[in-house]
């Protein structure tokens, strides 16, 4: 009785010191973006400036993910996690005493290159220092606080832009990161690897160029247009180095990131699965605060209260589909998932001009349920099937992949929108009569409809994919 009681014990401390620092780092990354009108007055700067906040941020989370593994076995997990969250305040404070537009981007570009090892360092340690048959429950929440960032996250910024001026957005974190600190020093076990492994020097530069240069083509190909000679030539140096890099990891012995990982198609197909849930997220996350903001007028503050009641259903169901997962496996969760992602990005895909707020927060929030059946199964399906020692590349692998998909994802359907609504506007001005503002505001829903139309059928191809792995989870328990 005593040592589960210990056991129990160790076991939420140890979810309480990867909750706070992934809470966090997630949520630096949601509170911005309201703020943006405010940065422009403040600095006298111009958007695609302050975007770079964002852009820069996302760069630099994708592109240190896949030197976790290495630092991970080489320091140890939580000296890795100690450090990047000490990074991580530190300039989270430094933005607060920003004196231009450009101080503050390098300051959040070095916020995110920190945030970009917390969120694989904390799955890692999951599977690291929990009991096999916890693992699930505890990565449900570690979802429940991925979650719960961007449920709270847009309202919160808003909040504090208003009331408390754009600094509130950076001295939230310091409470929460020192906090975080203190709980990691004394919760967390010390593991460290007792084979010291070489730098791969050249790795570590192809995989920094090869990252920066593809998500960054994916992230801009929008504004610089896809054919121009800067997106072509980030895309083909950037596929050039990966190819190089990939090559260089799979002939070493001891490479920076361990890419035999690919070689148990359980997490192969899980990896994928994930990837196209990610790309269903980004979708919705993308069109609909357009939709009713571009088109409807609305303001950012009702846009996220739209998303709010999604998102908190999203937080809510996260624990409980931990302990669903215990009794049912992954798949019966993921295809449930899969189905409500595709019946409900199908329906946005009607979305229409006089679509209701009420609409549009139903659909998403169904959505939302969507997601937290399948994320969690599917991250856990994948990263269960991976040996111990090999947890931390495996979470870098998934972590680099994600991150690359989002920003894919985010390009092509920014710039599917702004093709096909540029055609459907072309096609009512030829049809007849109508108001310039008509015109506009109708062939931008009907490039909605498109692209979520787009993200329908993507979501369609995980189906197949997801029996795979219940064909895998008979083949690996035969008894069952």
């Amino acid at each position: 009785m005593a040592n589960k009681a210990a056991r129990n014990s160790s076991f939420w401390f140890i979810i309480l010191s990867i909750f706070f620092g992934n809470f966090m780092s997630i949520l630096s990354s949601t509170t911005i973006n309201v703020a943006f009108p405010v940065f422009m007055k403040d600095f006298h700067a111009e958007l695609g400036a302050v975007q770079w906040m964002i852009t820069g941020f996302l760069l630099a989370t994708g592109v240190v993910a896949p030197v976790v593994g290495y630092f991970g076995d080489r320091w140890s997990y939580k000296r890795l996690y100690i450090c990047s969250l000490s990074g991580f305040t530190l300039f989270s404070g430094l933005c607060t005493i920003a004196w231009n537009i450009e101080s503050l981007v390098w300051f959040r570009i070095l916020q995110g290159v920190f945030s970009g090892l917390i969120i694989p360092t904390t799955m890692t340690m999951i599977y690291q220092f929990i009991e096999k048959d916890r693992q699930a429950f505890a990565m449900s929440l570690w979802s429940l606080s991925s979650m719960l960032a961007p449920a709270f996250g847009p309202t919160l910024g808003g909040w504090l832009t208003e009331y408390l001026g754009w600094r509130s957005l950076f001295l939230l974190n310091l409470p929460i990161g020192i906090t975080a600190v203190v709980v990691a020093f004394k919760c967390l076990p010390y593991q460290r690897s007792s084979h010291s492994k070489t730098f791969d020097l050249p790795g570590f530069i192809t995989v920094l160029i090869s990252s920066s240069f593809i998500i960054l083509a994916f992230s801009e190909g929008n504004g610089w247009g896809w054919t121009s000679w800067k997106t072509l030539t980030f895309l083909i140096v950037g596929s050039a180095t990966l190819v190089y890099f990939i090559r260089r990891e799979l002939s070493l012995k001891e490479p920076l990131l361990n890419l035999s990982v690919f070689k148990i198609n359980r997490f192969t197909y899980s990896l994928i699965i994930n990837c196209i849930i990610t790309v269903s997220l980004y979708s919705g996350t993308f069109l609909i605060p357009v939709f009713l903001q571009d088109i409807q007028q609305s303001t950012a503050l009702n846009t996220a209260l739209v998303l709010l009641p999604g998102s908190l259903i999203m937080a809510f169901l996260s624990p409980i589909v931990g302990k669903l997962y215990a009794k049912t496996g992954p798949f019966w969760l993921i295809l449930g998932g899969i189905a409500l992602l595709i019946i409900s990005t199908w329906e946005l895909s009607h979305i229409s001009l006089q679509a209701t707020h009420l609409y549009v927060a139903v659909w998403m929030t169904i959505r939302y349920m969507g997601i937290a059946l399948a994320f969690m199964p599917v991250m856990n399906a994948g990263m269960s099937s991976i040996p111990k020692e090999k947890s931390g590349h495996a979470s870098s692998v998934t972590n680099w992949v994600r991150q690359a998909t989002g920003a894919l994802s985010i390009g092509i359907f920014s710039s599917l929108l702004a093709a096909r609504s540029l055609i459907h506007q072309k096609e009512l001005i030829g049809g007849g009569e109508a108001s310039a503002q008509f015109v506009k505001e109708q062939g931008m829903t009907l490039g909605v409809q498109d692209v979520f139309m787009t993200a329908t059928i993507i979501c369609v191809l995980a189906v197949p994919l997801t029996f795979l792995l219940k064909e895998r989870r008979k083949s690996a328990h035969p008894s069952s």
